[in-house]
């Protein structure tokens, strides 16, 4: 079976398992895990700022530092199909009591004109604004990537009505590897960033959220009230470390392989859409003749190929260590059986 639903589906490779037999531990609560010291500085540096935390998640990175940033009541911007939105189960309102504005953006992305908008004004009738997030890549926007300038001018136009600006960068490493700006340059105007190290990584546990040294203390605070240390966390941390020095550079080659795979997806005769392929995620809608999203997933389960359903119309692929060009032929072998005929054929 070729899993395509989520680069969260890798597994650790043999030699990243190898690692944690040398690796050596301790109390992570007391400071005393070097595995774990030695991952966070090496993210802090890597994200430009002066400290980091190990977290189990990507989602425990988003909702600490909203609860961090803002007080309840407060609203935070984000665009609509973002992750802390759609896939965090309400955290916002239920740990942290915020409001969220959501933005209408481009494939995940806004402009600077939208944020000025979206903040409202002083009143003592209104929530106010405390916080702006971006999602760098833009998961349901396609994996699409935020340009620079475009990153640094939403951060300006947010920090200009002072509000904190804070980063998922859950796939931060594939624009990285996509377009060669370093990750520093690209979290440079927000205040808090974090990366994953279980999707494109390939590692089976673990975030790391990164900030100011005041802000990570504030941030293991929460972290002890939402759950406590992992203890000898270095025996996941490991893996990690084994991801940034062996997983990185890799990325394009998940790249190359979606490129190749949408492109021949905008081929078949019932494909409506595919949205721009940048790095490692393949969305594509189906015309109104061809069988609902879940039913194409349905099938191409029965041909050993695994994808998402995103919508009665919508169909999610990601590439990811796990699939390679067989993989992807397979795949496309089953795509080609139900979606390049007509509908009656199909049925």
């Amino acid at each position: 079976m070729y899993d395509f639903y989520a680069d969260t589906k890798t597994k650790p490779t043999s030699e990243m398992r190898r690692v944690v037999l040398d690796c050596v531990v301790g109390d992570e609560q007391k400071d005393e895990d070097p595995t774990t010291t030695d991952l966070c500085t090496r993210v802090a540096k890597l994200l430009g700022k002066e400290a980091a935390v190990f977290l189990p998640s990507g989602t425990m990175c988003n909702e600490i530092a909203i609860k961090v940033h803002t007080n309840p009541g407060d609203e935070v911007i984000c665009e609509q199909s973002c992750h802390i939105i759609n896939f965090e189960t309400g955290g916002p309102a239920a740990i942290s009591g915020v409001m969220i504005k959501a933005l209408h953006g481009q494939n995940g992305i806004f402009t600077p004109e939208q944020v000025v908008q979206a903040i409202r004004p002083n009143s003592r009738y209104m929530p106010k604004c405390t916080l702006m997030c971006v999602e760098q890549t833009a998961n349901m926007g396609g994996g699409a990537i935020w340009p620079l300038e475009q990153l640094q001018a939403v951060a300006s136009a947010a920090k200009d009505a002072g509000l904190a600006t804070h980063m998922d960068g859950a796939r931060l490493m594939n624009a990285v590897a996509k377009k060669g700006i370093s990750a520093a340059t690209y979290a440079e105007n927000y205040d808090t960033v974090w990366i994953d190290f279980t999707k494109g990584l390939g590692a089976p546990v673990g975030a790391v959220l990164a900030g100011s040294e005041d802000f990570i203390a504030q941030a293991w605070r929460l972290k002890q009230q939402l759950g406590g240390a992992m203890r000898q966390s270095g025996i996941v941390a490991s893996m990690c470390l084994y991801a940034l020095d062996h997983h990185v550079d890799r990325l394009s080659d998940d790249h190359d392989l979606a490129q190749n795979l949408g492109d021949q997806i905008s081929k078949l005769n019932l494909v409506k859409e595919v949205l721009p392929v940048e790095t490692n995620i393949i969305i594509f809608d189906l015309k109104d003749t061809a069988p609902t999203a879940a039913e194409i997933v349905a099938l191409l389960r029965s041909e050993g190929v695994l994808a998402g359903a995103f919508g009665d119309r919508r169909i999610r692929i990601v590439t990811h260590l796990d699939v390679d060009v067989a993989a992807g032929e397979m795949l496309m072998a089953g795509l080609n059986k139900y979606l390049n005929s007509d509908a009656q054929e199909v049925a």
